[in-house]
């Protein structure tokens, strides 16, 4: 009787975590996107690259932690010099490896590391992926963006709400198409092209 019980309770118990697996996860919900943007200079982010400057307007409305995180980093100079290590033909350019992706770190492990600082929670939108759009780089796990970036050279809707969207570039989309280009797959780049200096607008 003992071992007839001890059965039912345990396929009960299995029972109700197959139900429990099964059910919906309820979804993260996602930030509305902003009717306009806000275009003070303390909100544009100036990316020099060797061939001109890039203008990134940033979303505080939509990100806030991740525009914070982004102007500490910038305030810090901690962008400048930082690879272009992965660059996907139609797809977008990441950089923003300020542990292992500036002059002084170690290209085979660019696209590993992140900045001093925790990583954030994420901040996703209803803003979309599109041309010129900048999201946060993270791992699988949402809650992990830290310092690296990306930018979209085409649309990509299967990016939307599930990562961060912090930016929108609104000058220099043309220097950003030139970036070079890395391996077909992986994007990783030899040689990689570079972030000179980057800047706040309203930077003294």
């Amino acid at each position: 009787m003992d071992n007839k019980l001890f059965l039912i309770l345990a396929l009960c118990a299995l029972g109700g975590l197959i139900f429990w697996a099964m059910m919906p996860k309820p979804q993260p919900e996602l930030r509305e996107a902003p009717t306009a943007m806000n275009t003070s200079p303390d909100n544009t982010m100036i990316i020099t690259l060797e061939t001109g400057e890039v203008h990134i307007q940033l979303l505080p409305e939509v990100a806030p932690k991740h525009v914070e995180r982004m102007k500490t980093l910038v305030a810090e100079q901690a962008y400048d010099g930082v690879a272009f290590h992965r660059v996907i033909e139609g797809f977008m350019a990441q950089t923003g490896d300020v542990e292992h992706g500036g002059p002084g770190g170690d290209p085979r492990r660019a696209g590993t590391g992140g900045s001093s600082y925790p990583d954030l929670p994420q901040e996703f939108s209803k803003v979309p992926f599109e041309r010129g759009t900048v999201g946060m780089a993270r791992s699988q796990n949402p809650n992990s963006a830290n310092s690296q970036f990306f930018i979209m050279f085409e649309e990509g809707a299967f990016l939307n709400g599930q990562y961060t969207v912090f930016g929108q570039v609104t000058k220099g989309m043309d220097l950003v198409d030139q970036i070079k280009r890395g391996a077909p797959g992986s994007g990783a780049v030899t040689d990689p092209d570079r972030m000179v200096t980057v800047r706040m607008g309203g930077a003294e």
